[in-house]
């Protein structure tokens, strides 16, 4: 596919404005073409006045339609073959097998929501029955069901420039809920984003679906992005990036005359919780999960456990020798791209010099600044530095952890209590390690959104049980997630329809349930 560079707006092209710019080959330092132009205001007008056009033809497709519309992408995106998945290499500096598994996801989870479409029980219709001889008052017949919002603005991440950008999660659960996306690409992997657009415009053409139900714009987040956001017909924001962001987009939304939700995902340190019985029996193990877990990506994943939290003596010891010569072998790998990594040297060197933290080892090669290397990092400190010096609690985005000794199960619910909100924290032990901490689970519970036991947090299943969420700051609503399933909820709304006619009742709320879908009739479920 030769690239052009434009805007996509519906099922057209769109030149742009005056900004302009070529996405950046990480690995060897070099720009690349085409030239991007980023988005107008007028194209910014003209995605979502098409889009909410298109929401009502959209929203009214039957849920077969829009499977087999769901099912179309995957098929568009497949089709681009090697082509996407060299550009994707070139752009962000990832492996050829790392990015073959992220479209395996991005396809597999785009499925995932098509066949939850065409099941349709997600719309968790109710019904409760008139009771017209009711006394001393009648029951009225109300039935309920979720329906689409609107209009979703979804952003690119950097760090997945497939399973988390134009074709990601957030646009698949909005689509799958019934509602039009635009995205805004992320300008680290403009290329790919275009080649990913542009399957999705063909499935969207080849599928009869409305113009306007997708687009695509470049340009400025502050700009474009803001605009979008915005925009009056927007109706709700999915993003995945940085703390800053993702406050800036929840504070343009919050302060528009009709305030919409932002689903911002922000990222955390995940910390991870070493119990003695962990320690003792496999502390060998455990470093080594640990160091291919923090390695994982560049360290560039939003659950890359950036804490380690034991009790100190000798098994604690032990485990920081083993990383020592882990981490000392590790390789250095390139980064999506210079501001990244700009990024990551300035946490390390803040880290690095803050009194009482010490570096266990880092990576021994030196790391290539020409090909946006970075080097892994592990350092270590006691309980009493870490709670009172606030930069080691923030994330350094990258290949690094810092591990934190305690005298006492006391000091480990401590630090515990004072986490903000986390995507994940981790548990290693044994059974009675768990009954014996079962305090410190407690309040790991209202910190994350996931708790996982004897595993690592890297690695995030794309399943109907999955949360990808947490408290605040690791992201603008804990109720949400925006990996699984459940995420299509995120852009969605109830509806109430009270003493209405069969004949004019959606199909998923008629008496004959049309559909055979599973729902709440009268207090029990039923496909009935």
């Amino acid at each position: 596919m030769e690239l052009h560079g434009k805007n996509l707006i519906g099922i057209g092209t769109a030149d742009g404005g005056d900004y302009s710019f070529k996405s950046y080959n990480p690995s060897v330092g070099m720009e690349m073409d085409p030239v991007f132009t980023g988005a107008t205001e007028s194209d910014v007008d003209t995605s979502l006045s098409l889009a909410a056009s298109a929401f009502d033809v959209y929203r009214r497709k039957s849920a077969s339609d829009r499977a087999d519309f769901l099912e179309r992408i995957a098929a568009e995106i497949e089709a681009l073959g090697e082509d996407l998945i060299h550009r994707c290499m070139a752009e962000s500096g990832l492996p050829e097998a790392r990015l073959l598994g992220e479209r395996g996801r991005t396809v597999g989870q785009i499925r995932m929501f098509a066949a939850l479409v065409r099941d349709g029980s997600w719309v968790d219709a109710r019904i409760d029955h008139a009771l017209l001889d009711r006394a001393p008052l009648p029951k009225p017949d109300v039935r309920l069901m979720l329906m689409p919002m609107g209009p979703v603005v979804v952003f690119g991440a950097s760090n997945f420039p497939l399973a988390f950008s134009v074709a990601g999660g957030d646009t698949a659960s909005a689509l799958a809920a019934g509602c039009p996306v635009v995205v805004k690409a992320h300008r680290s992997h403009a290329g790919t984003a275009e080649m990913v657009g542009r399957a999705i415009q063909k499935a969207v053409s080849d599928s009869g679906m409305p113009d306007g139900v997708f687009s695509l714009l470049h340009g400025q987040g502050r700009v474009v992005g803001t605009a979008l956001v915005k925009h009056p017909l927007t109706r709700a924001v999915g993003f995945t990036g940085s703390l800053k962001g993702g406050r800036e987009l929840f504070d343009v939304a919050s302060s528009r005359p009709s305030p919409i939700p932002v689903y911002a995902e922000m990222g955390s340190l995940n910390p991870v919780f070493v119990l003695p019985g962990a320690l003792r029996e496999r502390g060998d193990q455990f470093a080594e999960g640990l160091c291919q877990s923090v390695n994982l990506g560049v360290g560039q994943f939003c659950t890359n456990p950036g804490l380690v939290l034991g009790l100190d003596g000798d098994d604690l010891d032990s485990v920081k020798g083993k990383l020592e010569g882990l981490f000392s072998d590790s390789p250095n790998a390139t980064m999506l791209n210079p501001g990244i990594r700009e990024a990551y040297d300035a946490g390390i060197a803040a880290v690095q010099s803050s009194a009482g933290v010490t570096l266990v080892a880092r990576a021994s090669a030196e790391a290539d600044p020409q090909k946006t290397q970075a080097a892994a990092h592990v350092f270590s400190t006691d309980v009493e530095t870490f709670l009172n010096t606030e930069q080691l609690a923030h994330e350094v985005f990258g290949p690094s952890t810092l591990m934190v000794g305690c005298r006492s199960k006391e000091d480990m619910e401590k630090v515990a209590r004072g986490l903000e909100g986390h995507l994940t924290a981790t548990i290693h032990g044994t059974e009675k390690d768990l009954a014996e901490f079962s305090d410190l689970v407690t309040i790991l519970e209202n910190k994350v959104g996931r708790l996982i036991f004897n595993g690592f947090p890297t690695g995030v299943e794309v399943c109907a049980s999955m949360h990808h969420g947490g408290p605040y700051p690791a992201s603008t609503d804990g109720r949400s997630t925006s990996v699984g399933t459940a995420a299509i909820f995120r852009f969605t709304r109830l509806m109430c329809y009270q003493g209405f006619p069969q004949s004019a009742l959606p199909r998923e709320l008629q008496d004959d349930n049309p559909l055979k879908i599973w729902r709440l009739v009268d207090g029990e479920y039923s496909q009935g």
